[in-house]
């Protein structure tokens, strides 16, 4: 059961050898959440979980108290496919995905809603909202959610009420919720460095903040409205240092488990970014 008084921060970290070590890696960096791919992101294949690493990751999350764990869908898959070839993997993925999940016992699968590949929106959404369907009703535990996006061409949930829409369309909407990426909402054109109360007011009337899990929280190469999906080092983009403190004054943002999705280079590795969100956050 994960603790509602403590902040949660954390990284994107490697399952690089097996499943179980990115908890050791997680500890390692100074997190209490973290995310990860349970396979390649790269390719469709993978193998299966065996059951020693099962219980060796359950055993290494139960220890560490890190919680919770958060899934991303790898990125070959779009949902959104007109593609009929495409649309089936991708649709396998995301149940093999579910079903993965259910095996480690993380709670949130994040999958981006991909792009109609200009066949149109309504073509797109129709897809989505098919594999939502078609994947739910497995009757897994794991929720899938939605991930903002940054407004790049033919791409699918760039606006809240886009996201809101699909959710609706669903035979399961219990199941569904939202993993809101800062990056993207910034590039969309919502201003979360400076008006971070009047972004999520807009979120809970068009979604419902209750639906909000999971915060990806990413710096922007690009500017406000710029519809550029590249993240930076916390305070080093266009949001900054001030944004991020302002967004870490809403309890909306704090009560949310925060995901940091950030580059390794030169200029910081990811104990850098978690120390300087704590430290924006006041609880360096």
């Amino acid at each position: 059961m994960c603790d509602p008084s403590r902040l949660k921060i954390g990284v994107h970290v490697s399952i690089s050898g097996a499943i179980d070590l990115s908890v050791d890696r997680a500890v390692d960096a100074g997190c209490n959440t973290f995310q990860i791919f349970t396979r390649n992101p790269r390719g469709w294949k993978f193998s299966e979980i065996s059951e020693e690493v099962r219980r060796s990751f359950l055993r290494k999350v139960k220890s560490s108290q890190i919680c919770p764990v958060v899934d991303h869908m790898p990125y070959l898959p779009n949902l959104a496919s007109p593609s009929e070839e495409i649309f089936k993997k991708s649709l396998f993925t995301l149940k093999a995905e579910l079903y993965r999940c259910d095996q480690l016992e993380i709670p949130y699968l994040v999958t981006h809603l991909g792009s109609h590949m200009s066949s149109g929106e309504d073509n797109g959404r129709r897809r989505v909202v098919q594999a939502l369907n078609s994947a739910l009703e497995q009757g897994n535990r794991c929720m899938i959610l939605l991930e903002n996006t940054a407004g790049q061409k033919n791409s699918l949930g760039t606006r809240f009420e886009d996201i809101c829409d699909l959710i609706d369309r669903t035979d399961y909407p219990d199941r569904v919720g939202v993993c809101l990426d800062t990056c993207h909402a910034f590039a969309a054109g919502y201003d979360v460095r400076s008006e971070i109360g009047a972004v999520l007011d807009e979120l809970d009337s068009s979604i419902g903040i209750a639906r909000l899990m999971v915060i990806h929280m990413n710096d922007s190469v690009g500017d406000l409205g710029s519809h550029l999906d590249r993240h930076e080092h916390i305070g080093l983009g266009k949001i900054g240092e001030d944004g991020f403190r302002h967004m870490l004054s809403d309890r909306r943002v704090t009560e949310r488990p925060l995901i940091m999705e950030t580059p390794v280079d030169e200029r910081r590795d990811d104990k850098g970014n978690i120390k300087k969100l704590r430290e924006l956050a006041g609880v360096a």
